[in-house]
């Protein structure tokens, strides 16, 4: 089972027990994080798809650190004009460990069983 989700503008394929990097989030390393704008669940048949997104599904991860990535560079040059530029980059990023990806299955269950 995995989920898509959104995030900083972007959407990420997540899977239980697997990280993933994404942009850059203001919480602190060992928080926990929970994103509620899941795209897409997909188990099998029991798949959903959101409009926008799916109701009463959200992730749940722990932020593992804050880090930069690889640097790229940026080269600039104009031919037959002496011009040149090189420039580098290195984006921020936070990594998320996913422990839960719930769906409205399990809230309901949940919620019977407290009760």
């Amino acid at each position: 089972m995995f989920a898509i989700i959104e995030t900083g503008g972007k959407q990420y394929q997540v899977t239980e027990g697997r990280y993933v990097d994404i942009e850059l989030l203001q919480d602190e390393a060992e928080s926990k994080v929970v994103f509620e704008n899941v795209v897409m669940l997909v188990n099998g048949k029991k798949s959903k798809v959101g409009q926008p997104y799916v109701k009463n599904a959200s992730v749940e991860g722990s932020i593992v650190k804050h880090d930069k990535a690889k640097k790229v560079l940026v080269y600039k040059q104009r031919a037959k004009k002496g011009y040149r530029r090189k420039q580098g980059h290195r984006q921020n990023f936070t990594r998320v460990m996913i422990n839960k990806i719930r769906t409205t299955a399990k809230k309901s269950a949940e919620t019977a069983s407290e009760e």
